[in-house]
């Protein structure tokens, strides 16, 4: 149910610049602030699949197994996901800009070292120094699209949604081209354009900086580095478990690794408990809705990139061709999620976000499991296509609801956390049907992942609409919601 009335008046959101939602909802610099933010992020949905059709070429190059250069997808998707929650504490002392320009020059220099890397190790190194360099990126372009107020907050969102989903979703095509023309270095370094995209961001340099300003209570604690540090390994631990079969991971390695995995577990949940003001502050997960927020995410996000991971080997298998081919034959599914950013902001006025969220992880359940029975090209892409409306929908509308379910002091701190879980389900989704797909029938591993956005479908339908209210000024940060 949406804040419309209280003590007999209707009340305006002011946001931090001073002006009524409704005065802006329509400001003409709306539009082209979210296709700048929007480009922005292109390049790094990019690099999350077009290496993926690399990967054989790179195997054969640098004479490593081809289960040896998972790694190379894991290391950008990890790093990617951990920076995101260090970029949010970041932002209540840094502009949105200040974290942005951080994130591109990373991302960039990250890339080109991967890009040129002689050995594997070498390019793994890359990889996440590259991906840490994308997490904060685009945490600092949510941090300044979620700033904005009412509708627009959610156009700009949709905006970045469909440029996201189209990146990512054409990144084999554009994998398979480049591989094709220029090599896999060039694949590699392609979030290098960032650079010159940033360029663009500059005429948008004041509206990025404002977007940060009013939430520096509390900029002067410090960084919880054992905070950061114990999700840092419990994250690591759980992509590093769910690929160990496809990577040929040694069994007394796995131990060790799943030993770590249930430490920080444990470390984590004592940090919280002991630390409330720490890299995950009590306050934020404790608020009603927060968590569910992320797991509902997650979980689509797993779907999406699970589908994304498995789709042009199946095309492949169908056709008989190449991996040119099979990113064209997904290009109309990619294009989807232009469709999807569109309907969003309409579905948002007529249903709650949670009511659209379940929606949107039941297209995702129902796309997973297309994949997962197809045999042909068509249904697969058809499957990919209703995943990727997922990814798109949810998206937008999960990153739109989550300054609704904290303080306003914990705005950014909220937006880092939940975009941690989601890119974190993006690892998980293609680690989970790597892993399993060498124990069981790839149907069979798809299926399997249909019950992570099943288990959002089930969460979304469970959440009540009062949890979609902001707290009020005057509420205690403590105090549940």
């Amino acid at each position: 149910m949406s804040q419309h009335t209280r003590q007999g008046t209707t009340p305006q959101t002011i946001p931090p610049g001073g002006a009524p939602a409704s005065e802006r909802t329509d400001a003409p610099g709306g539009r082209r602030l979210g296709l700048t933010l929007g480009m922005l992020v292109l390049p790094m949905y990019v690099a999350l699949g077009a290496p993926s059709v690399a990967l054989p070429a790179i195997g054969r190059a640098l004479a490593v197994p081809f289960g040896a250069t998972a790694w190379i997808l894991a290391a950008w998707s990890l790093t990617s996901a951990l920076a995101m929650p260090v970029a949010g504490r970041l932002l209540v002392r840094w502009s949105p800009f200040q974290v942005l320009v951080a994130g591109v020059v990373a991302l960039a220099a990250g890339s080109a070292l991967a890009g040129a890397g002689p050995a594997l190790s070498v390019v793994i190194v890359g990889r996440l120094i590259g991906g840490a360099g994308a997490g904060a990126t685009v945490i600092a372009v949510f941090a300044a699209a979620t700033a904005l107020p009412g509708r627009q907050r959610i156009r700009v969102l949709g905006i970045i949604a469909a440029a996201s989903a189209t990146a990512s979703g054409c990144g084999t095509l554009i994998g398979g081209a480049v591989t094709a023309w220029l090599g896999w270095r060039a694949v590699l370094a392609i979030p290098v354009l960032a650079l010159p995209l940033l360029l663009a961001a500059l005429p948008s340099r004041r509206a990025l900086t404002r977007s940060g300003s009013g939430e520096r209570n509390g900029s002067t604690e410090r960084l919880d580095i054992v905070g950061a540090a114990v999700l840092s390994v419990l994250a690591g631990s759980l992509i590093t478990l769910l690929q160990a079969h496809s990577v040929g991971l040694p069994a007394p390695v796995t131990l060790v690794v799943a030993a770590a995995g249930a430490l920080a577990a444990v470390g984590l949940w004592w940090r919280v408990r002991s630390t409330p003001d720490g890299f995950v502050p009590r306050r934020v997960i404790a608020s009603r809705g927060f968590l569910a927020a992320g797991l509902i995410g997650g979980t689509v996000f797993a779907g999406y990139y699970g589908v994304l991971f498995r789709a042009p080997s199946l095309i492949e298998q169908a056709t008989g061709g190449g991996p040119l081919e099979a990113g064209v034959l997904l290009v109309p599914a990619a294009a989807c999620s232009v469709l999807a950013g569109r309907l969003v902001g309409t579905l948002t006025d007529r249903f709650t976000g949670w009511q659209v969220s379940a929606g949107l992880a039941a297209l995702t359940v129902i796309g997973v499991l297309v994949v997962a029975v197809s045999t042909g090209p068509a249904p697969i892409v058809l499957g990919t296509a209703l995943t990727v409306c997922g990814f798109a929908g949810a998206q937008a509308v999960l990153v739109s609801l989550a300054p609704d379910l904290v303080a306003a002091d914990d705005r950014h701190t909220a937006q880092g956390l939940l975009n941690f879980m989601n890119v974190l389900g993006g690892g998980i989704g293609p680690a989970a049907v790597a892993g399993l797909s060498g124990i069981v029938p790839a149907p069979v591993a798809l299926a399997v992942l249909a019950a992570l956005p099943l288990s959002g479908l089930l969460l979304s339908l469970t959440r009540r609409p009062t949890a979609d209210r902001r707290p009020e000024p005057g509420a205690t940060r403590g105090s549940p919601r």
